[in-house]
C-alpha cells in the first residue's frame, strides 16, 4: 500500500512501547516482533500517520484496499485484530477510538525516528482538506509526475480538457504527491459548490478558517476545482492571490484556460486506446491505459474476472467508441458483471444509456455521463448549443470549411473556436489544414438535444449532399450552390 501522506522523513514511527519500522514493515515491541497481516499493518500505517485525526471509514478501505470492493465488516474485523495485537485498552493505554457514524482516530502520541539521523521528534501530520480518494489513478503516471516537478516552479496551473477526461483525478493526486513540499499545506475547494456564493475569496477563507492576511504570508497551494462553473470570478480571485500571495501555489482545473496572467496550461488527454488494427496478444493491449482502467475496474466488481484473446477485439472496441475516457470507462465496467464484455459493446449503440449506474456516493454529475455532459453543456450560449449540435453531423475530423459548406450562421468561425477552447471539439494538432473532431460520447449526447429540433433532417440532409459532392469531384461552387437550393 502506498499512502499519499507517507512521511519520508520519518523511518520508524515510535507510540507507546512499539516501534513501527516503515521500509521493514514490522513492529517490534522491544526485541519481540508483533504477529499481524499485511492488511492490518497498511490500517495501522494509515492512522498513525494521521494521528489524532479521524479518517473516515470509507476513506481507509480506500486505500487499504484499493483495487477491491470490500464491505465495512472487513475493515471492522482488521481493526479488532490490529486492537488485540496492540493490548489496545489495556492497563489503561488505548491507541485506536471508533468515533461513532464516522472513522476511526489513532489517539496516542507519535514520533518519528530517521535511522540515518537517530534521534527523534514528535510528527506533525501533513495539513490538507483533500477528499479521499476511493480508488487507484491509473494511466497518469507520467503527466502526474511531470505536473508534481512542475508545480514547485510554477505559480497557476490550469488543467483543461473534456467532461470525464480525469481532471479532478488528476489534480488530487499531484495534490496528495506534493503534501509535504507545502509547509504550509494543500487546500481544495469545489467551485462547484460555490454557484450562491457572492464571494468566492470570502468563501475560500472561511473554508480555511483564516484571513486574508494570514492566507497571503503562507506557503501553500490551491487546489480550484471546475473553474468553469465560476470562470470570470475564478479569474479575478487567482490574480488577486498571485499579486497578494507570493508563496501560494494555484492549481485549478477547468474546461477552457482561465487566461489570467502567469497561467501555465496543460490539456489533459484521454486515455490511450489501441488501434482497430491492433489487437495483438494480451500483454499488448494491456499496455493501453484505457484497457488498463477498464480491466481493473471490471476485476473490482467481478473478481475472477480476466482478459482473454477472444477479448481483445471487443475490449479494444469498447475503449474507442468510449474515447478513452476515464468516466465513460469506469461506468461502462460497473456493467461487466452483468452484461459480459459482448453485452457491453452491443449497449453502446444505445447511446449514452449504458453509461448511468455510476457510484450512489459520487456527485450527480458523475453519476452518469449524460449529466457530466450535461452539467457543462448548459453554461454554453444558445448560438453554441445550435453549432455543436449541428456538428454532431459529422462522424469523422472535420476543417472549418468543410462546416461551413455544411452549417450557416453568423460568426461560425468563432463559435468553433470557441466551442474548442471549451473543449467540446478536439484539435488534430499538425494537420493541415486544421481539423476538428468531436468525441463520441459528446457526439451522441448533443444528437440526443438535435433530435428535438426540427432542424435534424435539413442538417443530415445538407451534410449528405456535401459528402457526395465532394465525393463525385465536384468543385466547392457547385457544392456551395446545392447545398442553398
Amino acid at each position: 500500500m502506498n499512502s499519499h501522506n507517507d512521511l519520508p522523513a520519518a523511518s520508524v514511527l515510535h507510540f507507546g512501547p512499539y516501534a513501527f519500522h516503515l521500509r521493514q514493515r514490522l513492529v517490534l515491541d522491544g526485541d519481540r516482533q508483533l504477529r499481524m497481516g499485511g492488511r492490518a499493518l497498511d490500517i495501522l500505517q494509515v492512522l498513525v500517520e494521521r494521528a489524532g485525526r479521524v479518517v473516515r471509514k470509507d476513506q481507509l478501505i480506500a486505500l487499504v484496499w484499493p483495487d477491491s470492493v470490500v464491505e465495512e465488516i472487513n475493515l471492522r474485523v482488521h481493526i479488532a485484530a490490529l486492537r488485540r495485537a496492540l493490548g489496545d485498552g489495556e492497563n489503561g493505554q488505548r491507541y485506536i477510538v471508533n468515533v461513532p457514524q464516522c472513522g476511526y482516530c489513532f489517539i496516542a502520541p507519535v514520533h518519528g525516528q530517521s535511522v540515518a539521523q537517530g534521534g527523534g521528534e514528535t510528527l506533525q501530520a501533513p495539513q490538507h482538506n483533500l477528499p479521499a480518494r476511493l480508488t487507484p489513478v491509473i494511466g497518469r503516471d507520467s503527466l502526474v509526475g511531470g505536473l508534481v516537478r512542475q508545480m514547485p516552479l510554477c505559480r497557476l496551473m490550469t488543467l483543461t480538457g473534456p467532461a470525464g477526461v480525469g481532471k479532478s483525478t488528476v489534480a488530487l493526486r499531484v495534490a496528495e504527491l506534493l503534501l509535504q513540499h507545502y509547509r504550509d499545506g494543500v487546500w481544495y475547494l469545489d467551485l462547484s459548490a460555490t454557484e450562491d456564493v457572492p464571494s468566492l475569496l470570502d468563501h475560500l477563507l472561511q473554508t480555511l478558517d483564516t484571513s486574508f492576511e494570514s492566507l497571503a504570508s503562507r506557503h501553500a497551494l490551491l487546489v480550484l476545482d471546475n473553474g468553469e462553473r465560476r470562470r470570470e470570478a475564478c479569474r479575478a480571485l487567482v490574480e488577486r492571490l498571485l499579486l497578494a500571495a507570493p508563496r501560494l501555489a494555484l492549481l485549478v482545473t477547468s474546461r477552457e484556460p482561465l487566461q489570467a496572467d502567469l497561467e501555465t496550461v496543460q490539456p489533459i488527454a484521454p486515455l490511450t486506446v489501441p488501434k482497430a488494427s491492433t489487437p495483438g496478444s494480451v500483454d499488448e493491449i494491456m499496455g493501453y491505459s484505457a484497457v488498463q482502467l477498464l480491466v481493473s475496474r471490471a476485476r473490482a466488481r467481478q473478481h475472477d474476472f480476466s482478459l482473454r484473446e477472444q477479448d481483445l477485439p471487443i475490449v479494444g472496441d469498447i475503449c474507442r467508441r468510449l474515447d478513452g475516457l476515464p468516466l465513460a470507462i469506469e461506468l461502462a465496467a460497473a456493467q461487466v458483471d452483468a452484461l459480459a464484455l459482448v453485452g457491453l459493446q452491443t449497449q453502446l449503440d444505445n447511446g449514452l444509456r449504458l453509461l448511468s449506474h455510476g457510484r450512489r456516493t459520487a456527485v450527480p454529475r458523475l453519476q452518469s455521463m449524460s449529466a457530466a455532459l450535461g452539467w457543462s453543456y448548459q453554461d454554453l450560449r444558445a448560438s453554441e448549443q445550435r453549432v455543436l449540435q449541428r456538428l454532431s453531423v459529422f462522424k469523422m475530423a472535420f476543417t472549418e470549411e468543410a462546416a461551413l459548406r455544411v452549417l450557416d450562421g453568423a460568426h461560425l468561425t468563432a463559435t468553433i473556436e470557441r466551442l474548442a477552447a471549451k473543449s467540446w471539439l478536439m484539435v488534430e494538432r499538425g494537420s493541415d489544414p486544421l481539423r476538428y473532431r468531436m468525441l463520441n460520447t459528446v457526439r451522441c449526447y448533443v444528437r440526443e438535444q438535435l433530435q428535438t429540433s426540427d432542424e435534424l433532417s435539413a442538417i443530415v440532409q445538407r451534410h449528405a449532399l456535401y459528402q457526395g459532392v465532394n465525393r463525385s469531384g465536384a468543385g466547392v461552387q457547385l457544392a456551395a450552390q446545392r447545398v442553398e437550393q
